[in-house]
């Protein structure tokens, strides 16, 4: 079984996987139900002290409950005694899974088990979810079906509600390799913030994706906390590139942003980017692919892309 906690302050790809010794979620929970210090042992076992987690196994331990025989059981208890900041939808238990949003205040959080029978069920699904360690995978052998494609997907966020990502952007006809040339004059309807920062940042006649990747990593108003400058503004400048760097320029980093430690990979069909944005909520990540690597990569592109638009996997 699988444990995956979606948080912000897990590292480069912002989630962090666990493999777990037990058949089902009803089996894990059966194992732990009684057993004292939750906060110690949540954390050892499952590597990071998960918010709200401990609260039914304080419940089981105060009130003396009986440990659950069943998965409708288990609900019941879970509905009533685990603390999720939302409503009972935020706590969704079947026979093979358990996923759970909720928040710390300050941002959204999501944490899941999942038994071998749930990921075998649905890799389309669950293939991003499950992968642990930077980068991706950036291989693309197998042609795609039609003509070329590229994905721009931004696992990122501006305020409390940081489950809510951009939604993703397309662009019909065009490989990965070809995007540099083409998004200066692009239409830019409709684009976030990354997307537009990023061709700002392109230099002209630049024909690579890797020094505005580099230069974005620079930004300042990716810092969360930063107000300016937001990019639409260089919409309305004859020279953005310009105006662009000469914000980088002149920008002090605060708040523990460390450029330098964030990670950008880029290959023939995938751009990644893992940027370190603040000190308190690590990474946010940028993935720019084509149609090429979804064709060798079908299940992990679109998880990826459910992954940006649905906090639940398996909703």
């Amino acid at each position: 079984m699988y444990f995956v906690y979606r948080s912000h302050y897990a590292g480069p790809l912002s989630k962090l996987v666990r493999r777990l010794p037990d058949a089902t979620v009803l089996d894990w929970f059966r194992r732990h139900w009684t057993r004292p210090d939750p906060h110690a042992w949540i954390e050892a076992e499952l590597g990071a002290d998960v918010y709200g987690l401990h609260t039914i196994f304080d419940a089981a331990r105060e009130h003396r409950l009986p440990a659950p025989e069943t998965t409708d059981q288990l609900r019941t208890l879970l509905h009533r005694h685990l603390y999720v900041e939302g409503d009972a939808d935020f706590i969704r238990l079947d026979e093979h899974s358990l996923r759970v949003r909720t928040d710390d205040d300050e941002v959204e959080l999501a944490y899941f088990f999942l038994d071998d029978r749930a990921v075998a069920a649905a890799p389309d699904r669950l293939a991003y979810l499950l992968h642990e360690s930077w980068p991706l995978p950036d291989d693309a052998e197998r042609e795609p079906p039609g003509p070329p494609t590229t994905y721009a997907t931004f696992l990122t966020y501006y305020d409390g509600a940081s489950l809510e990502c951009p939604d993703q952007v397309v662009f019909p006809g065009i490989e990965l390799a070809e995007l540099a040339a083409h998004l200066p004059g692009a239409d830019r309807t409709g684009w976030p913030p990354e997307l537009k920062v990023l061709a700002g940042l392109l230099a002209p006649g630049e024909r690579s994706l890797v020094p505005a990747l580099r230069r974005a990593n620079l930004w300042p108003g990716f810092g969360l906390d930063a107000d300016e400058p937001w990019p639409d503004a260089l919409d309305a400048l004859d020279n953005p590139y310009h105006a662009a760097m000469s914000l980088i320029d002149e920008h002090v980093f605060d708040n523990g942003r460390r450029p330098d430690t964030s990670l950008i990979e880029v290959s023939g069909h995938l751009a990644q980017m893992a940027m370190h944005c603040s000190g308190a909520f690590g990474f946010q990540q940028w993935y720019l692919f084509d149609s090429l690597w979804v064709a060798s990569h079908p299940d992990l592109a679109a998880s990826l892309t459910h992954y940006a638009t649905d906090w639940d996997p398996l909703s």
